[in-house]
């Protein structure tokens, strides 16, 4: 499968490596590394993540760096990744 990004979540991969850039470039390359790994084994397992409350959107999470990817099966060759973000931060759809 091929992994589709929407921009939001081009944008949080951008912000989390501008955020974590500033304390440490090697420490941000390693988040970002293991993000994109994250990201091509749902390509390559799509539906080996869990679901969450919303039936068409699945999580992923790297637990090394405790970030969650969301992501939706589009089709049997696309999964489309809606959202990165720590799980530090308020759930995502909580009030902004």
């Amino acid at each position: 499968m091929r992994a589709r990004y929407r921009a939001a979540a081009v944008a949080d991969i951008a912000a989390i490596y501008l955020y974590l850039e500033q304390r440490s470039a090697g420490a941000a390359a390693g988040v970002i590394r293991s993000i994109y790994e994250a990201i091509a084994g749902v390509a390559v397992a799509p539906n080996a993540a869990e679901r969450t409350d919303d039936p068409s959107v699945r999580l992923k999470i790297v637990t090394k760096f405790r970030y969650k990817i969301f992501y939706s099966i589009i089709d049997e060759k696309t999964v489309e990744i809606l959202h990165v973000r720590h799980t530090s931060r308020r759930p995502w759809g909580a009030k902004r």
